[in-house]
């Protein structure tokens, strides 16, 4: 078992940044991968970054170039820095967690980008 527990979340303008934390409530060395999710209203949640425990990450189109996925083993925890935040990148973002072949999810961070 995993629990995961997101926070970071909040409203900001455009082009502004935010950094979402995700603490697992074990070890997460042996997790192969860690990831962030969002889901906007009315939209399929989508993948928006992924990291495996051999350091690859993987960043979806939208979001290249403007968040970085990171994590800190030693305090069980996934970062999720988003830089030059757009309207569009407004959801709840979800953290996931796969682990011996079984996801984990937390109960999800809204962010809004508004003026």
């Amino acid at each position: 078992q995993v629990q995961l527990v997101e926070s970071g979340g909040g409203l900001v303008q455009p082009g502004g940044s935010l950094r979402l934390s995700c603490a697992a409530s074990r070890d997460i060395f042996s997790i192969i991968y860690m990831g962030w999710y969002r889901q906007a209203p009315g939209k399929e949640r989508e993948l928006v970054a992924r990291s495996t425990s051999a350091g690859s990450t993987y960043y979806a189109d939208s979001v290249k170039g403007r968040f970085t996925i990171s994590r800190d083993n030693a305090k069980n925890t996934v970062y999720l820095q988003m830089n030059s935040l757009k309207f569009e990148d407004t959801a709840v973002y979800y953290c996931y967690a796969n682990r011996l072949a079984v996801p984990y999810w937390g109960q999800g961070t809204q962010v809004t980008v508004s003026s």
